[in-house]
């Protein structure tokens, strides 16, 4: 089941929230929701489930809109704070009433605590509860209707690096079971190791979106070299693009490592030291939300 946002715009009076925003995303993949702080993810959530009135604009899953789908819990997770905690219940007693209510059973909410790590603190009160414990507690509620589509906004808050690297390899497997599913996040390092695709929105526009791997631009060669500034003439010669980054350095843009060192042995050049440089996510996220400056 897909997610289809098409011209989705949310005004509040004078403040223009989101803006005709249109994405989509896929079963079978992570798709990362990125955006500065303000940028509108959280609203643009908070409309996709009918939270929010939007201004204009629509979201489907499956081609209907959340108020209209049968079971809507059976249809679509969603993560986004974890607020909804009655203090005197225990984590287990949460689980329970809110698969009573979905009318899902308690063998399911067993295996659900069981399952995303509950079941260790399951007797506690919700009021004693971590921020990570807290994040899987909400976790689990979300999967209780084994929906196919799932909403997580900022997960990983409040996880230890252990709980991290749990959430990663989870979300994988759910999508890999055909699920689609929309992480909103500012921990970019996570969201490269997670997602197959990216929105990128900035003060409730689009940017862009698509696959992770097209954000990166071009991979680049940092070479030290003592006869830098003769080495960076005889490239912009052949239209090479080079950048001084520091004295003695180049960054070359376009070529291979293989293809620099064979530049560089042809114009007697000598080499201190060549390495490649991959754009990581931030990189690519700070250039397209304008965060450099």
């Amino acid at each position: 089941m897909n997610i289809e946002v098409r011209g989705l715009t949310k005004t509040f009076g004078p403040v223009s929230a989101v803006t005709d925003l249109s994405f989509e995303v896929a079963p079978g993949a992570v798709t990362g929701f990125l955006g500065p702080n303000g940028a509108g993810k959280t609203t643009t959530m908070r409309m996709m489930l009918g939270l929010v009135a939007p201004s204009s604009g629509t979201a489907t899953f499956g081609g209907k809109r959340y108020a209209d789908l049968p079971k809507p819990s059976a249809t679509v997770g969603a993560v986004l704070d974890s607020a909804g905690f009655h203090p005197a219940h225990t984590a287990r007693d949460h689980l329970r009433v809110y698969a009573r209510m979905g009318r899902y059973g308690a063998a399911r909410a067993t295996r659900i605590a069981d399952l995303t790590g509950v079941s260790a603190f399951g007797d506690r009160k919700t009021r004693t509860l971590s921020t990570g414990m807290r994040q899987r507690l909400n976790l689990a509620t979300a999967l209780l209707g084994d929906p196919q589509v799932l909403l997580l906004d900022e997960p990983s808050n409040g996880l230890d690096p252990e709980g991290i690297a749990w959430l990663r390899q989870f979300v994988r497997v759910l999508a890999a079971e055909g699920r689609a599913i929309l992480v909103s996040s500012h921990v970019l390092g996570e969201v490269e190791h997670m997602a197959d695709h990216v929105v990128v929105i900035r003060d409730g526009r689009l940017v862009t979106t698509g696959p992770i791997a097209g954000l990166y631009g071009t991979a680049t060669v940092l070479i030290r070299s003592p006869q830098a500034d003769l080495f960076a003439a005889r490239l912009m010669e052949n239209r090479i693009r080079v950048e001084h980054p520091q004295p003695d350095h180049l960054r070359i843009y376009g070529l291979s490592t293989a293809e620099v060192a064979t530049a560089a042995a042809s114009h007697s050049v000598t080499l201190h030291g060549i390495t490649p440089e991959h754009p990581t996510l931030e990189q690519a996220f700070l250039h397209l939300t304008g965060g450099s400056r």
